[in-house]
């Protein structure tokens, strides 16, 4: 049939008095709209008086003609209203783009309307923001007010009070990301969602509900529950949230999941979905708690509760009495599977959550606060007085921590606690210690231990390149070995090279000794007996106690090894600072009490850093100030803030400024849009360290959220500030904020990457370094090989060491690239021409992409994907290096080990096999260098003048003749050569070499079309391989290599999917033998024996008796690095050194002294 090729008689027809011509003429329009509604859209005002005549029978029908029509004319709001007008004849079901079209748009609606009746609610009380800073920004020191500071604001240079119209402030934010910040803007994002005066009649309304329920319920039947859960958040729509959640798990129960592709979702992909969402898209701190707590209280209603979402809810919400009764109800179940279960939460809650909300969870559990009071087990046991009383202030403990909270399933603690059985309080005490961390650091550094890989020919290679007479040579060579070998407890290379350790004077002598608490990270138990040597002395009469700087670098050790970890090692470092008198003892002190006590809120080791701050010096000042944020991390104490706020506008020293600028930063750490005020407070001041302070609280308060207000404000910042250091922060601090989206970064500072400002094009290289770290993305390495060759040294340097952290951990199957930047990185130290700068970002860069013997990869998120606290502190403070190099060391912060470790219910480490998916070169370790003899010098060809040769061939010929002449035997008749080389120039040729020399000096000739020939032979190789492999527990697994892994063996099953770390395994056969594997690190690891006499030990390193008796042979690199650090540098202290009795009735001459 022939279809219509004009409207004009229908729409005659429309204004007909007879209602059977305008339904025929309605019925025909809607089947031919498509082609026909340009001549239908001038006779559309018709077409809507029918439908709004309440006496008209098809009114439906003309209300889904006039949807289309204005469909087709792009007006798609009228369009949609006209759509729900049709009622039932507007099928969902029915596929085309116009029902496509008004069904996003009704979702688009939706969402605006539910969001605008559902507005943001305050915090809980659990999670609510910091009171409102009282008096941060009373008068500027120059007596100049804030309102006056904001009119000639730095950020605004030109005299403008407000931004102008195009600027990066005021564009409309055309990102999909979800920030409902502002009550019905839920779908601010979405361009014309939410169009202003827009509004739906009730009857719309309705019909609009129905529509979203009927497209709900199609999502319910073809097992789409992300959908609804992606719509129910954006809408605010907990109601419908808790309902698709719960349908979901229903359903997988029933069986009823009939899924029409891979996208269905259970229960608990469903849950995890809606985690994903809720941490890494909602940027509203408040909507994401109350989806949080939702999730919380769903585990009454849920059949079967996904136990490790839970804890990542409890953690988020610092809930500690709620995660101690998760602990206790899995424990009480009393089957391995559960115990397993809570096992693995422990490991997960050490891994995500602060010191002090696990001090309070190991306070809650019933075990530990007997323990903890030094009540025998048998006391516990005994009488009903005394365990009833314990018990009772136990509970009220509890009462007191969980008063407010609501109501969740988790109902671990009873009204009356039973006495515990032995296998109870085993499992309490084995939980004590995972949550304490001491298990977790064992097994990483027996991971380490076992699997170091470190090139040592790389690094002699960077000692050999770099002048140790020096100081950043020197320095950069030991940071070079303190990341090379971070955490694996090897210390030999100081052994090695006793002679280029002892040029180390003052503060790369301290930067030296702090490199053992590198090395030696969670080697808790003999950590404290490797430093002894070092450990400030009691100053007696008559004695030396050694240098200062290595004092003061061996308390700042003392805290790296116990790094997060609150230990004794904690009151050490506290008693040592305390009874320190000199500034470099201090400093170090203070650095290893905010490394050591970080996240603790310990307001007496605060008060005790402020009080050394008070005493205007401004190298203890700085450790000082970064310390208080330390203490303080996360804690947004706003009598800390405001005590530091007024002291730095008080203070005239900068590096007493810049350290609590930092210190505040540390502070609001997470915070979000608490620290806003804060924020805008410290950007508004005259003084640029104090904006660099508000650049870096930005990032630390959003760092990971991705918030599209905190990328605005950087962008803002970076293009417009007046001081360099504000805008290089700035741009840095796009790092953190979006390290879980590394691929928009390359995006976002493509443009600044190029600035005719060296600070901001560096900014912008370690922000690729900060965000990218570990992934080996390309767009980020084609941004940075550029900025290699820039004529600016800091900018080549921040070039360097960003590659190094991409390209960490990767290989030639994974990153052909990844050669040629190791080669660049080696290059740059061997040249001699290139600036003292970029060789120190050299040496860093080589020791950071082989980062813990190659195991460790640099990641600012915990393998669950929570923020890595430990980390992300770590490189904020590493990236001020740039004023202090003792800093660099907080890199080691953000070191993750790549491993899988397994461990049964027993908490023992079996020896079994998993299986990884892959070619075994695809992940493996990239192959070492190898150790080249030394050529000898070639002879250069000597240039000989022609007349030269002339004359030299006569006189050969001569000599021949002569020679002929003298024999009896005539000589035989030979064919003259002819020479064609009488007009060149002769050299002098090099004798001929042996065939193996040959090759040997055709290296370097080769080394280019290897290098272009290298991925072509490893793809050969791959090819021949066979795919999958097995892999021997406690061995290395990238990230990128965790989704091959599976568990073949049937005897042991994980509880979880592999994500890295520890992870507890089910063994399915308890009553059979099992082999565990031995722990070598804690035998292998022998503490350092204090030198037996230090005159004597400097005496034998300086007349290089170094393998005698005093060093002794089976002493550790930490051992006999001791006499040489602990030697007092060539000063005042070291004349007066220099008198000490001796065995002899003479002194030294004047040049053994010097000497």
């Amino acid at each position: 049939m022939v279809g219509l090729t004009s409207a004009a008689g229908l729409v005659g027809f429309l204004s007909e008095p007879d209602t059977e011509l305008q339904i025929f003429a309605l019925r025909k329009l809607n089947d031919e709209i498509d082609s026909l509604w340009t001549e239908v859209a001038g006779s559309v005002a018709e077409i809507e008086a029918l439908y709004e005549d309440k006496a008209f029978p098809e009114r439906e029908l003309a209300a889904l003609v006039a949807a289309k029509v204005y469909y087709n004319l792009q007006e798609y709001n009228e369009s949609m209203v006209f759509a729900l007008g049709a009622g039932k004849l507007f099928d969902i079901d029915k596929e085309g783009e116009f029902e496509e079209t008004i069904i996003s748009k009704c979702v688009d609606t939706y969402i605006a309307l539910s969001a605008m009746y559902n507005p943001a609610t305050p915090a809980s009380n659990a999670n609510q923001a910091p009171p409102q800073l009282i008096t941060a920004f009373p008068s500027i020191s120059n007596g100049a007010t804030s309102t006056a500071a904001g009119l000639a604001s730095p950020t605004t240079p030109f005299s403008h009070s407000t931004l102008p119209s195009r600027s990066l402030l005021s564009r409309q934010d055309g990102s999909t990301t979800y920030d409902p910040s502002l009550p019905g803007t839920g779908s601010t994002g979405v361009p014309g969602a939410n169009p202003s005066g827009f509004s739906l009649q009730r009857e719309n309304q309705k019909q609009l509900h129905a529509i979203i329920e009927q497209l709900f319920e199609r999502c319910y039947k073809q097992g789409r529950y992300r959908q609804v859960a992606g719509i129910a958040i954006e809408a605010r729509n907990l109601e419908k949230l808790r309902q698709a959640i719960v349908r979901a798990s229903e359903d997988h129960t029933k069986g009823k999941s009939s899924t029409k592709d891979d996208s269905g979702e259970v229960g608990e992909e469903l849950m995890e979905y809606v985690l994903e969402i809720c941490m890494g898209v909602v940027q509203e701190r408040t909507l994401r708690n109350e989806i949080l707590r939702l999730i919380l209280d769903l585990l009454s209603e849920i059949p079967a509760p996904e136990y490790f979402s839970i804890a990542k809810c409890i953690v988020y919400l610092n809930e500690s009495s709620m995660a101690s009764d998760l602990l206790c109800q899995l424990v009480q179940k009393a089957d391995p599977e559960s115990l397993a279960t809570a096992y693995q939460i422990a490991f997960d809650m050490y891994d995500n959550s602060t010191q002090e909300f696990l001090k309070k969870v190991r306070k809650n559990l019933p075990s530990t606060s007997p323990q903890a009071s030094g009540t025998p087990k048998a006391e516990q046991m005994e009488g009903d007085n005394g365990g009833q009383a314990a018990e009772s202030d136990q509970l009220l403990q509890e009462l007191d921590d969980s008063a407010g909270a609501p109501s969740s399933a988790i109902n671990g603690g009873s009204e009356k606690q039973k006495p515990l059985t032995p296998e109870e309080q085993k499992a309490y005490e084995s939980i004590g210690d995972i949550l304490s961390g001491t298990k977790t650091i064992e097994l990483d550094l027996e991971f380490l231990y076992r699997n170091n890989h470190t090139d040592k020919h790389i690094l002699n290679k960077i000692k050999d390149s770099l002048e140790a007479r020096n100081s950043i040579f020197h320095t950069a060579v030991t940071l070079a070995n303190a990341f090379m070998h971070a955490g694996t407890t090897n210390d030999r290379f100081f052994r090695d090279n006793l002679e280029w350790l002892g040029k180390a004077v003052n503060w790369s002598k301290f930067t030296a000794t702090a490199a053992l608490g590198v090395i030696h990270r969670g080697n808790l138990g003999q950590g404290q007996k490797l430093l002894e040597p070092y450990l400030p002395k009691t100053r007696m009469e008559g004695t030396n106690t050694g240098s200062a700087y290595s004092q003061g670098g061996s308390l700042y050790a003392l805290g790296l090894i116990y790094a997060n970890h609150e230990t004794v090692a904690l009151d050490l470092i506290r008693h040592h600072f305390k009874e320190a008198t000199e500034e470099v003892v201090q400093h170090g002190g203070a650095l290893g009490l905010g490394v050591a006590g970080m996240a603790t809120g310990d307001e007496g080791i605060y008060e005790e850093l402020k009080e050394v701050v008070y005493g205007e010096s401004a190298l203890n000042g700085e450790a000082c100030g970064i310390a208080m944020g330390l203490i303080m991390l996360g804690t947004g104490n706003i009598k800390a803030l405001e005590e530091m706020i007024v002291y730095a506008h008080e203070t005239q020293h900068e590096k007493i400024v810049r350290g609590l600028a930092l210190g505040m930063a540390l502070i609001m750490y997470g915070r979000e849009e608490a620290a806003d005020e804060l924020v805008n407070g410290l950007l508004d001041d005259p003084d640029p360290i104090l904006r660099y302070g508000a650049i870096q609280t930005l990032a630390l308060a959003y760092c990971g959220t991705g918030s599209n207000k905190a990328v605005r404000k950087l962008l803002h910042v970076a293009v417009s500030d007046v001081s360099d250091d504000v805008r290089r922060i700035a741009v840095m601090s796009l790092g953190f904020i979006l390290f879980r989206k590394p691929n928009s970064v390359p995006r976002m500072v493509e443009l600044l990457s190029e600035s005719y400002n060296p600070h901001v094009r560096y900014g912008a290289a370690m922000a690729l370094g900060i965000s990218c770290a570990g992934t080996g993305l390309d767009e980020a390495i084609d941004l940075l090989e550029p900025m290699i060759k820039d004529p600016t040294d800091f900018v080549r340097q921040g070039a360097l060491i960003s590659l190094s952290m991409i390209m960490v951990q990767q290989n030639e199957a994974m990153n052909p690239k990844v050669g040629t930047i190791r080669k660049t990185l080696q290059k740059a130290i061997g040249d001699r021409h290139e600036d003292a700068m970029t060789k120190f970002g050299s040496a860093v860069s080589l020791g950071i992409i082989d980062a813990g013997g190659r195991n460790c990869t640099i990641s600012l998120q915990t393998q669950t994907g929570n923020p890595n606290m430990a980390g992300i502190v770590g490189m904020a403070v590493f990236i001020q290096y740039w004023y202090w190099f003792p800093l660099t060391h907080f890199l080691s912060l953000s070191f993750t080990p790549t491993s899988v470790i397994a461990l049964d219910q027993d908490l023992e480490v079996p020896s079994f096999k998993f299986h990884s998916a892959t070619r075994p070169s695809l992940f493996d370790y990239p192959p070492e260098q190898e150790a080249k003899v030394e050529d000898a010098p070639e002879k250069v060809k000597t240039a000989v003048l022609s007349t030269t040769a002339q004359a030299k061939r006569r006189a050969q010929k001569k000599e021949r003749q002569q020679r002929r002449e003298s024999m009896d035997i005539d000589p035989a008749p030979s064919t003259p050569k002819v020479s064609n080389t009488d007009d060149k120039m002769d050299t002098d040729e090099p004798a001929p070499k042996p065939e193996g020399e040959k090759a040997e000096s055709g290296d370097k000739e080769t080394d280019d079309v290897k290098a272009t020939a290298a991925p072509e032979g490893l793809r050969k190789k791959m090819e021949k391989e066979k795919v999958g492999c097995e892999l021997e527990n406690m061995s290395r697994v990238l990230p990128a290599q965790l989704k091959f892994i599976s568990f073949p063996d049937p005897r042991y099953e994980p509880v979880k999917k592999p994500t890295g770390g520890v992870i507890l395994v089910i063994d399915t056969k308890p009553s059979e033998s099992k082999t565990l594997m031995e722990l070598k690190a804690r035998k292998n690891i022998k503490p350092a024996a204090a030198p037996p006499n230090l005159q004597d030990r400097i005496t034998d390193i300086f007349t290089g008796d170094r393998d005698g008796a005093a060093v002794g042979m089976g002493a550790g690199g930490a051992a006999e690095a001791a006499g040489v650090l602990n030697a007092v540098d060539e000063d005042g202290e070291g004349e007066e050194e220099a008198d000490t009795p001796r065995d002899f009735d003479y002194y030294t001459s004047g040049e053994d002294e010097e000497e």
